[in-house]
């Protein structure tokens, strides 16, 4: 009787591409489990939950969200300023006035698991308030990576034809 193996994923086996996500238009949850499922690498075949393998995400034109309903004024954001009484609280237009990068981040943060995961996923993540980003180059070579690896699979498949 022949023995099955497990099989366990190593930092070697594990490819990392760079993704751009437009969130001009769409509205802030969606875009936020959509994100935290690329930087999980839940969208690979391979997917382990304990490894980090997940893509780098770029996410372009975080201005141009939206929102349902109240959310504008009703949403509340905290933080503490670390002196007594320095409770500080923002509603979500506010903030979306003011850095629109931070509320996709703490949005895409929240749908992480709590764990120390989390913290390392979240440096994969690139928000841009515009269209613009300095990571092209990186970009690039995912594309040519992935390219490469279409011609691979054809020629295999050519192979066992």
């Amino acid at each position: 009787m022949k023995r099955m193996k497990t099989y366990s994923l190593s930092a070697k086996d594990i490819e990392k591409d760079w993704v751009v996500v437009d969130a001009a238009g769409q509205i802030l949850g969606r875009l936020a489990t959509q994100v935290a499922g690329l930087l999980m690498g839940k969208h690979k075949v391979s997917y382990s939950p304990h490894l980090d393998m997940g893509d780098y995400v770029i996410v372009v034109n975080a201005t141009q969200i939206k929102v349902t309903g109240n959310k504008l004024e009703d949403k509340i954001y905290y933080r503490h300023t670390g002196y007594m009484g320095g409770l500080k609280e923002e509603n979500l237009g506010t903030l979306l006035e003011r850095r629109p990068e931070r509320v996709v981040e703490l949005a895409v943060r929240g749908m992480l698991p709590r764990n120390k995961l989390a913290k390392h996923l979240l440096r994969h993540l690139k928000v841009y308030a515009g269209p613009d980003h300095p990571h092209e180059a990186q970009i690039n070579i995912s594309r040519k990576r992935a390219a490469s690896r279409q011609t691979a699979v054809a020629a295999t498949s050519e192979k066992k034809s």
